[in-house]
C-alpha cells in the first residue's frame, strides 16, 4: 500500500466506497477485542429493554469500519490525525448469516497548507444515515 501525497489531492475528490457486512459473530469478535460486553450488542431480549429494535453494532466498530474507508485511501492507518463522528442512528444486526450492510462513501471537505486534508465520510445502514458530522484528518506525504 503506497501512501497518498498531498499533491494528488484537490477539495471535491471522491474516495472509493466501501461496503461492509456486519454479522453478529463480528459482533462478538469486536466484544471480545475491546471488552465491551454489553448484551444489547448479544443479546436480542436486552436490546429490546432498552427500547432498540434487535441487537445493535457497538458505536465504536461502526466508527473504525468508517475510518478503514479514509486509511484505505490514505495508504497510511498512522496518516489519521483526528476522527470526530456523532451516532445518529444504531446499525441494527439482525441474527442471519448475512447480517447487516453498512456503506461509507467519503469526500475531501478541506485541504490545508500542513498537508492535511479533512474528510467527511457519511454512513448508511438500511438506507439510513447511521453517523451524522463523520470527519477524519489525514496527514498526506
Amino acid at each position: 500500500m503506497s501512501r497518498r501525497r498531498s499533491s494528488e489531492v484537490t477539495e471535491g475528490d471522491e474516495l472509493p466506497g466501501l461496503q461492509i457486512r456486519v454479522t453478529r459473530a463480528d459482533l462478538v469478535r469486536y466484544a471480545g477485542a475491546s471488552g465491551d460486553f454489553n448484551p444489547i450488542h448479544w443479546n436480542e431480549r436486552a436490546a429490546r429493554e432498552v427500547g432498540l429494535p434487535d441487537v445493535i453494532a457497538h458505536g465504536m466498530l461502526t466508527m473504525a469500519l468508517a475510518n478503514r474507508l479514509v486509511t484505505t485511501w490514505a495508504g497510511d492507518p498512522g496518516a489519521v490525525v483526528e476522527c470526530a463522528v456523532r451516532f445518529t442512528r444504531p446499525v441494527v444486526v439482525p441474527d442471519d448469516a448475512e447480517g447487516t450492510l453498512v456503506e461509507f462513501s467519503g469526500k475531501v471537505a478541506q485541504r490545508h497548507d500542513d498537508g492535511t486534508v479533512v474528510i467527511a465520510i457519511t454512513a448508511r445502514s438500511a438506507a439510513q444515515s447511521v453517523l451524522g458530522q463523520a470527519t477524519a484528518t489525514i496527514a498526506l506525504a
